[in-house]
């Protein structure tokens, strides 16, 4: 992993592209921006966008590509969405029926992509700030879980929202949210901190999506809105196709975190 954090986001992106590099990119090309994808059909596109505006926090709207264009200009000009992320989700009327590291069967011409802010992004802030990120430093993926948390409808959108945790230790709960708060499109400060029933988590060890990560002695969980909603909104909602990320394998961008940074 240290080698893939120094590396290029194009040398990275070539690696996904050939298949060799199937796994979490977190902590990866560390200091670039990294994105969650949902992409759906051009009959949906407008109310999608409608509610990743309505919902900010969990849908920062980081890049919009062309009908049928699987090229993000904004965020990777000459990158192809449909072969640079390791690992994809195929949804169908709300129901997983897939998962492939690319999109060569799935693609159409009426497809349109939206690359959302992801968390990974402000991870290289907090580990700047000596905050540890217990997911990168067990090496596995990020715990997330759907919660009892209503988005903001949107045409046929609709859903709970999904949160990723980190454990912070007690006396830098204050410094992690200042250090993620200057990233609001990448979701920014956290968005609930300690009791996790309260958000209605039922069993922290049991994450939706991702891998669970040690709680120690002295530590609290900090709770941020996370990129994979869309995928909860897939299956509240049902649309005929949602093609998205699969948890915790981002597509990575060519800017860096900093350029977001409003502080």
């Amino acid at each position: 992993m240290f080698g893939l954090a120094k590396m290029s986001p194009k040398e990275v992106r070539a690696l996904i592209r050939k298949g060799d590099l199937v796994q979490p990119t977190s902590g990866m090309c560390s200091g670039h921006i990294q994105a969650n994808l949902a992409i759906v059909p051009k009959d949906l596109a407008f109310d999608f966008l409608l509610f990743a505006q309505r919902n900010p926090k969990p849908c920062p709207v980081l890049d919009v590509t062309d009908v049928g264009d699987p090229e993000p200009k904004l965020m990777a000009k000459g990158a192809d969405l449909r072969y640079d992320i390791p690992k994809y989700r195929i949804y169908e009327y709300g129901e997983l029926v897939d998962e492939v590291i690319n999109l060569e069967k799935y693609w159409r011409d009426d497809l349109v992509s939206f690359l959302l802010g992801c968390s990974f992004s402000f991870e290289s802030a907090m580990i700047n700030a000596s905050i540890p990120v217990r997911h990168i430093d067990d090496n596995h993926n990020v715990p997330m879980y759907i919660t009892n948390i209503d988005t903001v409808p949107a045409g046929s959108f609709y859903g709970k929202m999904v949160v990723s945790m980190r454990p912070v230790p007690h006396h830098q709960v204050v410094r992690a949210v200042q250090a993620t708060s200057r990233f609001p499109q990448v979701h920014g400060a956290p968005i609930h901190i300690g009791d996790p029933s309260i958000i209605g988590i039922k069993d922290i060890n049991a994450p939706d999506f991702g891998d669970p990560s040690e709680i120690r002695e002295g530590e609290v969980p900090l709770f941020w809105a996370c990129g994979v909603t869309p995928q909860s909104i897939a299956m509240s909602s049902k649309p005929p196709l949602m093609i998205t990320h699969s948890p915790g394998h981002m597509f990575i961008c060519d800017p860096k975190d900093e350029d977001l940074a409003v502080l």
